[in-house]
């Protein structure tokens, strides 16, 4: 099975640098998986500078669904996957026949539905890593420490993120929290 450290702060916690300075630090080729899409300029200018910071004998595949086969995929070594809040997000917004713009709420079921359709995503995500027979480290943002979004779906976001952080928190080897740039072990 595969190891897995897991890695959740606040945004700009220091927790993707962390990261990569545990990937670095391991001595193994590192295969970087990054999950986040081009959705508008802001977002094209943040992976182009992530894309720059990247060590160049990275290599870096770019996916945020069917994760198990992606790991299926990789060399042996390290895989650092940045980040798991953003595969949430693009996999609630993968959902067809929800007017996010105009939702005043949203029904249980549809959001039930919603979640069992990410977890089984996290599921494949989860099968992936303990089929890599390597080292994973999963970064994740910390999204149950602020207030209660006052919209549909930034409350089905934390709750289906905090779930999922739980999971994926639940699996791993090693656990930190980076608050303020300063990483702290909890399991």
């Amino acid at each position: 099975m595969g190891r897995l450290i897991y890695v959740t702060g606040g945004a700009r916690s220091g927790k993707s640098r962390f990261a990569e300075k545990v990937a670095a630090d391991s001595g193994l080729p590192v295969s970087y998986i990054a999950t986040a899409v081009a959705c508008d300029g802001e977002m094209l200018d943040r992976i182009a500078r992530h894309r720059q910071d990247r060590p160049a004998g990275w290599r870096t595949v770019e996916a945020w669904r069917d994760l198990d086969t992606v790991f299926a995929a990789l060399r042996p070594g390290c895989a650092l996957l940045d980040c798991v809040t953003v595969m949430v997000t693009n996999l609630i917004l993968l959902e067809a026949g929800v007017d996010w713009d105009n939702a005043e709420t949203l029904a249980p079921e549809v959001a039930e539905a919603i979640e069992s359709r990410v977890m089984e995503q996290i599921d494949l995500l989860v099968a992936g890593i303990d089929a890599y027979e390597s080292q994973t480290i999963a970064v994740s943002n910390e999204v149950g420490m602020g207030l209660s979004p006052a919209y549909p779906l930034g409350r089905l976001f934390r709750d289906i993120a905090g779930r999922v952080n739980q999971r994926l928190a639940r699996r791993a080897d090693e656990a930190w929290v980076v608050l303020s740039g300063i990483p702290l072990r909890i399991k």
